[in-house]
């Protein structure tokens, strides 16, 4: 199952980048409008800050320090920076997983992040479901804007 985990992150990774990159205008990466209350460069932000906590952090033993309301609250932050944010996320993602041993896959995860105790399977198939649909609102905001 690690390696299927490995490939459906890497791809991911590589949407979310593509996607960054697809916006015409930089600007539209942090506009907001009607009742979308996050822009497409914020939810890039919190989508980094979770792999890098839950994954690099808790699986892989990286160290790292969330700031779960900056990946909220920042505005303006330049594309390249996203990009920069997105490879090295990827690169730590990819790292974690593939020195991940089979049994810790059934092992609980290290933090009830979810409110409840799950296995470390458990909670990287919610975290690429998380992913995916954040993801989703990315690319919907870009069509909408642009």
């Amino acid at each position: 199952m690690i390696d299927e985990l490995i490939k459906i992150y890497e791809r991911d990774l590589d949407r979310l980048k593509d996607e960054v990159v697809s916006f015409q205008n930089e600007d539209n990466l942090w506009e907001i409008r009607g009742s979308i209350l996050n822009s497409a460069g914020n939810l890039c932000l919190h989508l980094v800050g979770n792999l890098h906590t839950y994954i690099g952090k808790n699986i892989g033993g990286y160290t790292y320090v969330r700031n779960r309301d900056a990946e909220f609250s920042l505005k303006n932050v330049p594309r390249e920076y996203l990009i920069q944010q997105i490879t090295e996320v990827k690169e730590i993602v990819l790292s974690s997983l593939k020195s991940m041993e089979e049994e810790k896959l059934e092992e609980m995860h290290m933090e009830d992040a979810l409110g409840y105790p799950m296995t470390n399977s458990y909670f990287l198939i919610h975290l690429a479901a998380h992913f995916s649909y954040h993801l989703g609102q990315i690319n919907y905001i870009r069509r909408m804007l642009e």
